[in-house]
């Protein structure tokens, strides 16, 4: 069979089934316009990246919707509580103690004649400020240590790798009723500290094999081959591509935070009055909780809405990140 010249104008595209086949220039260009592109490309042809896949699958994913128009609310909640309710969450009237939903009041009042609603909108703010704040603790620390041991191995890494299962073996409510009982600040910070403390070695394993299993690939080894500095691999070529299993799981450790949060509070380790947190209402609606079961029934509710909300956005992030779930 006569070899055929070569012809520049012409273009290869793979067949999809192992072989080739010729396409005109026209065809090849009319290819590159089509609305989507081919399979793995987007409007211009051009390759999507992971995030860009995710995203696409977040917005068609209404798990993912309805949880974050729950966590924007709160969010908004957090921000402008005076929007919602009036007055303040530390006004009360022992005249009205446990009483019912009334007008200014329709969550009722609590034992201490608190405006039960003003309570809960203004608890969001402590709530969400507590989880935000120790999971961003936690993922940069544990972040930063697991990536340096991953990448760098040797002592470093089996010290750390030993560090991490003390921590682990620490129970995390028995820790906080130990180091947060000699506490007497009325600030958010000691129990945030201690939700770093206790959070990060989860956050460093995790990035610790992200990054073992990126340094291996092809691409590391060829900027490595290219003369690429330790700090270049790591920031430019490893961490975009080691990051995503770290931003699911601290996704859904926010949510747990936040119902640690609440936890220690109605121990009475750890936010105290007159802080203002649905751990504390809780605690304080306990003991009145058949006499008035409203002044426990919204803290109570709320926790649980804002817990699941983060849970079921982490789950659904899980699900646009890994491409095995696809």
């Amino acid at each position: 069979m006569p070899e055929q010249p070569y012809e520049p104008e012409r273009a290869i595209a793979g067949t999809g089934m192992g072989g080739a086949m010729d396409l005109g220039a026209s065809e090849a260009v009319t290819l590159e316009k089509t609305p989507g592109g081919p399979q793995g490309t987007g409007p211009a042809g051009k390759p999507r990246s992971l995030w860009s896949d995710a995203w696409r699958d977040l917005r068609r994913n209404p798990v993912f919707l309805v949880s974050a128009l729950v966590i924007l609310f709160l969010v908004f909640v957090s921000l402008w509580p005076s929007a919602l309710a009036s007055g303040s969450p530390l006004e009360c009237d022992l005249s009205k103690a446990q009483d019912g939903p009334g007008p200014g009041a329709p969550f009722g009042y609590d034992g201490q004649g608190c405006n039960v609603y003003t309570r809960t909108v203004y608890g969001a703010r402590t709530s969400v400020m507590v989880g935000v704040l120790a999971t961003l603790g936690v993922a940069v620390f544990g972040s930063v240590l697991g990536g340096l041991a991953g990448y760098f191995g040797g002592t470093g890494d089996s010290v750390l790798s030993r560090v991490t299962d003390i921590f682990f073996a620490i129970p995390v409510v028995l820790g906080g009723l130990v180091l947060l009982s000699v506490v007497t600040s009325n600030t958010v910070w000691p129990v945030i500290g201690f939700m770093v403390l206790l959070g990060w070695p989860q956050i460093s394993r995790i990035a610790r094999g992200s990054v073992i299993t990126a340094k291996h690939n092809d691409y590391v080894q060829a900027a490595r081959a290219l003369g690429a500095s330790d700090s270049r691999i790591l920031l430019r070529h490893i961490a975009p591509n080691a990051v995503a299993p770290v931003i699911v799981v601290a996704t859904i450790a926010l949510g747990t935070y936040i119902a640690l949060e609440a936890t220690l509070s109605y121990l009475g380790v750890g936010l105290k009055p007159p802080s203002v947190s649905w751990g504390i209402d809780i605690s304080a609606a306990s003991p009145y909780i058949r006499n008035a079961p409203h002044a426990l029934l919204w803290p109570s509710g709320a926790l649980a809405i804002t817990v699941l909300a983060f849970i079921m956005l982490g789950d659904a992030v899980r699900d646009a990140l890994d491409p095995k779930l696809r």
